[in-house]
């Protein structure tokens, strides 16, 4: 896969840790944790989005006495909790 070479700006302490992860897995630089990192966030977000989509397409499926009904039952609930 090819990568491209960019420049981003951390913080001093951040970089620090990023250099003693590296080193501790034997590596000289800290690309490939970044990397890892931008990718797990990338599917992070695109795991949130696909949620939220499906929670958006539920939107309006209950009639207005079921959410009454359901907002009460709620409140019930949340007025037990200590």
């Amino acid at each position: 896969m090819p990568f491209m070479r960019t420049t981003i700006e951390l913080k001093r302490k951040h970089r620090s840790r990023l250099l003693a992860m590296a080193a501790e897995r034997g590596e000289k630089g800290f690309s490939n944790i970044v990397a890892e990192a931008v990718e797990a966030y990338l599917n992070a977000e695109g795991d949130r989005q696909r949620r939220r989509q499906k929670a958006l397409s539920v939107q309006g499926s209950l009639k207005a006495h079921e959410a009454r009904q359901l907002r009460e039952h709620a409140a019930a609930e949340r007025s037990r909790w200590r």
